[in-house]
């Protein structure tokens, strides 16, 4: 994957843009009803890109969906498309929406999660499944898997 780097996408409009300049610590399908409904899919996809890695490149994005103090949703403010979700300090990366980057063929999630809420017919290719979100400590050797798993692109 490091030889599509750097990565370049848009929103829908193409009126903000971003830039992903290293690869994702991991990939991600999440089945929450949540996420259902903020993509108005089965699921979200995601790719976790080192907070430094990743930038807007153009336009202003706006926060909508999650405006907490852990998490916040930021899309264009003129196609209202879903771009990306930012962290707290404690994280350190953003989740951003692979299918926005202008190359996504690469992208296959690694895990799901949620699958306590995913809808009966929704299937990933995902090597590991959760009912919710992975424990804390299992992040650590599930980016190392996924590292692993990259490497042989």
């Amino acid at each position: 994957m490091e030889h599509l780097l750097p990565l370049e996408g848009e929103c829908r409009c193409g009126k903000v843009g971003i830039r992903v300049d290293a690869p994702p610590i991991l990939t991600m399908a999440c089945h929450c009803t949540g996420c259902q409904k903020m993509s108005a899919s089965a699921y979200s996809l995601t790719a976790a890109i080192p907070r430094d890695a990743f930038s807007v490149t153009r336009g202003d994005p706006v926060i909508g969906g999650l405006r907490g103090p852990d998490a916040r949703h930021f899309f264009c403010p003129d196609c209202m498309t879903w771009m990306f979700t930012r962290f707290d300090a404690a994280l350190p990366f953003v989740n951003v929406r692979p299918t926005l980057l202008d190359d996504c063929g690469w992208f296959v999630p690694f895990i799901e999660t949620y699958t306590s809420e995913k809808l009966p017919w929704a299937s990933t290719p995902a090597a590991h499944s959760f009912e919710a979100f992975p424990p804390p400590e299992s992040f650590e050797s599930l980016a190392g898997e996924y590292a692993q798993s990259i490497r042989r692109y």
